[in-house]
């Protein structure tokens, strides 16, 4: 659905895309993770054609580069700067986006009232978005960024300073689009839902791809052994363990264990090992 072959971008010394080549399979939610500066936000600027790289090219399922406003027709973006008019209500956002596309009409209002509903935007449709909370600001970011129909989204930190309510709901949304043969290209720093959502991860940092996987593929990556935890009155105690069961065996013998827990490497143990422990900016 979309290939990125070979892309660098730099901004003055500093390189925030480094030799980037990534392919993305229709249908597939991909997720896209790495820290602060990593070159995440810049690739899906390059992706979507709001950026030209340097070097290296961007193609939309073969029909081209999304410098293309035709081409770009096909794309949907959620950025995370939020693309909303405040003073305008949630129904006058989505008519403003969707007459950028040149809907109108009987269409137009379709999918506008659709899109409020899917977002559970509804009964706030005449409301200024200056009004709204900052997970439905973002639930009307997502419905902007599908009011044309768009084959590929791209959603670039969608959950950023959300209520659960929402950030579960945007979660949802996803998965509806996969479910529809829609192709979601999604940025986050949250492991959790990388590995909830994704059938693959790739990985970057300093603007270089360090890892492309699914996340089970990633998972075996770690080195790190399972852990058992013991909870007695005194506290917790921690085994790192190959053999977790002997581990739950020999607890269950002991009569100060009030319980326990086995705790596996996750997304977060893959990525820490792959990019550092060192804080970012």
């Amino acid at each position: 659905m979309l290939r990125l072959v070979g892309l660098r971008k730099t901004f003055g010394t500093v390189v925030a895309v480094d030799g980037l080549s990534l392919e993305i399979q229709r249908g597939e939610v991909f997720g896209l993770l790495g820290p602060n500066g990593a070159g995440k936000t810049t690739t899906i600027s390059l992706a979507v054609g709001q950026l030209r790289p340097d070097a290296g090219t961007v193609t939309l399922d073969g029909a081209g580069s999304p410098a293309d406003p035709h081409v770009r027709r096909c794309i949907g973006v959620a950025p995370q700067a939020l693309a909303l008019y405040d003073e305008l209500s949630g129904e006058e956002n989505l008519r403003f986006f969707g007459r950028l596309y040149g809907l109108g009409g009987g269409t137009l209002r379709q999918r506008v009232a659709r899109l409020l509903d899917f977002v559970g935007l509804t009964e706030r449709w005449r409301d200024r978005v200056a009004t709204y909370s900052g997970g439905m600001k973002r639930r009307l970011n997502l419905a902007v960024a599908l009011v044309h129909e768009p084959a590929l989204i791209l959603l670039d930190e969608p959950t950023a300073g959300v209520d659960p309510q929402s950030r579960n709901a945007i979660f949802e949304f996803v998965q509806t689009l996969k479910s529809e043969g829609r192709t979601v290209v999604y940025t986050t720093h949250y492991m959790e839902e990388a590995q909830r959502l994704c059938d693959r991860v790739a990985i970057m940092d300093h603007g270089r791809l360090l890892a492309l996987d699914t996340v089970a593929g990633l998972l075996r990556r770690t080195d790190r052994p399972p852990t058992v935890i013991l909870e007695r009155a005194t506290g917790e105690e921690r085994i790192e363990t190959a053999d977790p069961k002997a581990e739950l065996v020999r607890a269950l013998d002991q009569p100060d264990v009030l319980g326990v827990r086995v705790e596996r490497p996750d997304l977060e143990s893959v990525f820490l090992t792959l990019t550092g422990r060192r804080l970012r900016d």
